[in-house]
C-alpha cells in the first residue's frame, strides 16, 4: 500500500460522515467511481453525501444509486453542519479543483479533503491526495480501496465500478489498461456484473435524435496530415436540428479516433458563442495530455480536453492544428 493511499484509507476508515464530489459534465468513471463507492461506505455503516452540480446525464442512468445524487448546496452544508468533526470530503476524479464547478472553492473549503484521482496534470488540491496517473481509472483505485478497507463490495457497487473501469480504458483497449485492471474486472464480474448488459446501457441506448446527430457531425469530418489527423465538430444549431443535447455527444470522438490511419481524433463542441470545448482522443505515441495542457485543460496520454473561452471554432482549431502537425510527425 502506497503512503497516499494509507493517508486516505485511514481517514475513511477514521470518518464517519463522508461528502463525495466530483467533476461537473461526469463520465463513466467520475459516476461509477462516486456511486460505487457510496454504496461500499454505506455498507460500512456510515452516512454518505453524493453531489454533483448537475443531474445525471440519462446516458448513465441506469447506474445504480443515481436516484440519491443531490446537486443543491443547501443540502451539502447541511449535512457538514450535522456531521461536526466526524467529516471527511473526497473528491473523486478531478483533475483540478476548478472542475467542481461553480461552486468549486466552497466545496474544497470542507475539511479535511482528500483527493482521488489518476490524472496525469493533477497537482493535488486535498489535505491528502492519492494520486497514479499509471492507473486505467479511478474506478480501479475505489476497488482497491474498498479491499483496503476490508470493506464488502455489493453487486451494486460492482457495476458502477465495473462501467466507470470499462468507459475509462475504451472498453479495456487504452495502453493504461493493466494486468490488475483485468483482475479487477474479473473480481467485479464474479460479484455479480453482467458485462452484456453494462455494455448495453453503456453504447447501445441511442435515441433516434442522437443518431441524426451523429450523422450531422460525421459530415463535418475534416481530415489533414495524410489522413492522421481527424477533426469533427458540433454546434448549437446541430443540437437545435435533432432535438439533442451536448450530452447526446458522448463517445462521439471515438468514431473518427477508429480509422486506421488516425493518429489524433479531435471533437470540437460549441458550449455557446466563443466557448469552445474540446476532446483529444490518440492512438501510438501521440500524448494528447501535453496539447491539452497547453490550452489549460489536461487528462491521459490517450485521452484528454480542454475548454477555451474568447474564441470561436475556426481559430481554436487552427491552432490545435499546428501543434498536432508537430505531435504526428514526432
Amino acid at each position: 500500500m502506497t503512503g497516499p493511499e494509507q493517508a486516505v484509507t485511514a481517514a475513511v476508515r477514521d470518518k464517519g460522515h463522508i461528502l463525495l464530489a466530483t467533476h461537473f459534465n461526469p463520465d463513466g468513471d467520475a459516476l461509477g467511481s462516486l456511486l460505487g463507492l457510496a454504496d461500499i461506505l454505506e455498507g460500512m455503516g456510515k452516512q454518505v453525501f453524493r453531489y454533483l452540480e448537475e443531474p445525471v446525464s440519462p446516458l448513465y442512468r441506469f447506474l445504480p444509486g443515481c436516484g440519491q445524487i443531490q446537486t443543491e448546496m443547501t443540502r451539502v452544508r447541511e449535512f457538514v453542519a450535522r456531521a461536526g468533526d466526524d467529516f471527511l470530503a473526497l473528491c473523486l476524479d478531478c483533475g483540478d479543483a476548478y472542475r467542481l464547478g461553480r461552486h468549486n472553492a466552497e466545496l474544497t473549503g470542507f475539511r479535511p479533503l482528500m483527493v482521488i484521482d489518476h490524472h496525469r496534470g493533477n497537482q493535488g488540491f486535498g489535505d491528502g491526495d492519492w494520486i497514479e496517473p499509471h492507473r486505467s481509472s479511478t474506478g480501479e483505485m475505489i476497488y482497491d480501496l474498498a479491499m483496503a478497507l476490508g470493506a464488502d463490495i455489493s453487486t451494486r457497487a460492482a457495476e458502477c465500478l465495473y462501467a466507470a473501469i470499462s468507459t475509462d480504458t475504451g472498453s479495456f483497449r487504452y495502453e493504461s489498461t493493466s494486468n490488475h485492471t483485468f483482475a479487477v474486472a474479473g473480481d467485479l464480474i464474479r460479484r455479480g456484473v453482467r458485462p452484456d448488459q453494462v455494455s448495453s446501457n453503456l453504447y447501445d441506448n441511442y435515441t433516434l435524435g442522437r443518431l441524426r446527430l451523429m450523422q450531422e457531425v460525421l459530415a463535418t469530418l475534416e481530415m489533414h496530415e495524410r489522413d492522421r489527423i481527424a477533426i469533427i465538430r458540433v454546434t448549437q444549431k446541430m443540437l437545435e436540428r435533432t432535438y439533442t443535447t451536448m450530452e447526446d455527444t458522448e463517445y462521439f470522438v471515438n468514431l473518427p479516433r477508429a480509422v486506421s490511419s488516425v493518429r489524433v481524433a479531435v471533437f470540437l463542441k460549441e458550449v455557446e458563442p466563443l466557448h469552445v470545448s474540446v476532446s483529444l482522443r490518440a492512438k501510438g505515441k501521440c500524448d494528447v495530455s501535453l496539447i491539452a495542457a497547453r490550452f489549460g485543460g489536461g487528462g491521459h496520454r490517450n485521452a484528454s480536453g480542454f475548454r477555451i473561452k474568447g474564441q470561436g471554432m475556426e481559430a481554436v482549431r487552427d491552432a490545435l492544428l499546428q501543434l498536432l502537425r508537430q505531435e504526428v510527425q514526432g
